[in-house]
């Protein structure tokens, strides 16, 4: 998995009927002349072979037709795909489910895609690669459904951003990288990774498409757009354990002991509205002026609560169901609650634990872990 797919070349054919490595020049005497026969025979097989291999080669074990295709031309065409052409490509009804991955966390993002597909959902998702090696594998697999937002960071700041919700600032080049390609209002110092997310779903707000956000930590159980009531800006789900009520309001929770809400920014629900996009550019406008060191690393989800606290007399909130859309902390640590609750599920945040194996393990515990058995299913199928 963490190596590039190998891409074969076209290489000239020979003359099938000449002789590529001719030996010394041959005595005219006593040299046999063939069969006109078989030569005509020798030809009409070879042309035969040819034709049988030309038709029926391309689907031997499911290959593509243009697998003989120049692979450069191939690359180039995904490194230059740019996120408004993804969008309107993958989007439907308007609508378009966005996830950020980077390599080693491709078995997440397949087991997360299975969940979808049984949702029948899966065509408007868009994987925003954090690297290129995902961005070639996604697109290898299932063209379309990938793009890379440049400048792209390097392996171990995307393997952070991936792993946890806690991330390291940008080397100096990508700080000056950023300051090149983005208005003055984006700049920061140290401009931290984590706000290439807001970024991306406010330039998708911006091409006038509504986008839900997940974490790829995040398993499927229900279709959750029936939830999504009324025409409300943003949709957001609470990040506390404590049990509500099954009939809970619907309002932003009251500020907890840091003077700010808890609600969770890995899924996140938001129509094309101004309000929506206000959300978003204040939840940039937080990530700066943060005050994040190299010694204290960054966690985007404090801003994006400032954010809303901050907007929510000017922007429409909606807090979704906490029996549909669970934290992990409660999820899998409330036996009683998930069973008084059963039925309701619609999706399961693998959080409040951190690790790559761990949340694998707890998925495999609780039946979650879909990429063993049913990688089938997935639109990356199985991979290596």
């Amino acid at each position: 998995m963490k190596s590039m797919s190998t891409f074969l070349h076209q290489r000239p054919l020979h003359n099938i009927l000449s002789d590529p490595y001719p030996l010394s020049p041959k005595s005219p005497t006593n040299t046999p002349k063939p069969s006109s026969i078989l030569n005509r025979a020798t030809i009409i097989a070879l042309i035969t072979l040819l034709i049988i291999l030309g038709v029926f080669f391309p689907w031997i074990g499911g290959m593509p037709q243009n697998f003989f295709t120049n692979s450069r031309v191939s690359l180039s065409k995904w490194r230059d795909y740019k996120l408004d052409e993804a969008v309107k490509n993958v989007a439907k009804n308007g609508t378009v489910i966005v996830c950020a991955v980077s390599q080693p966390y491709l078995p997440f993002l397949s087991n997360w895609l299975i969940s979808i597909v049984r949702q029948k959902q899966h065509e408007k998702v868009l994987v925003i690669a954090e690297d290129y090696a995902t961005l070639y594998k996604v697109n290898e697999r299932w063209p379309g459904h990938a793009v890379l937002i440049p400048p792209a960071p390097d392996a171990q700041t995307a393997h952070k951003f991936g792993s946890q919700r806690h991330h390291s600032l940008l080397h100096e080049k990508m700080t000056l990288a950023f300051s090149k390609n983005y208005p003055a209002w984006l700049h920061l110092g140290f401009f931290n990774f984590t706000s290439r997310r807001p970024r991306h779903l406010l330039q998708i707000l911006e091409l006038g498409y509504s986008v839900m956000y997940n974490d790829v930590d995040m398993v499927w159980l229900a279709d959750p757009f029936p939830y999504l009531q009324g025409e409300h800006d943003v949709y957001f789900t609470d990040d506390m354990t404590a049990v509500k009520p099954l009939n809970h309001s619907h309002d932003l929770p009251p500020p907890g002991k840091k003077g700010r809400t808890y609600i969770c920014s890995c899924m996140i629900y938001m129509r094309p509205t101004s309000g929506a996009k206000l959300v978003m550019k204040k939840w940039i406008e937080e990530l700066e002026v943060q005050p994040w060191s190299k010694a204290k690393k960054a966690n985007d989800q404090p801003a994006f609560n400032w954010a809303l606290n901050k907007t929510a007399a000017q922007v429409d909130l909606y807090l979704l169901p906490q029996a549909a859309f669970p934290t992990g902390g409660l999820y899998f640590k409330n036996e009683s609650w998930v069973e008084e609750t059963k039925g309701k599920h619609a999706i399961i945040h693998n959080n409040y634990i951190t690790g790559f194996d761990k949340k694998i393990k707890r998925f495999h515990d609780y039946g979650l872990w879909l990429v063993d058995d049913h990688a089938s299913e997935s639109p990356l199928g199985k991979l290596s």
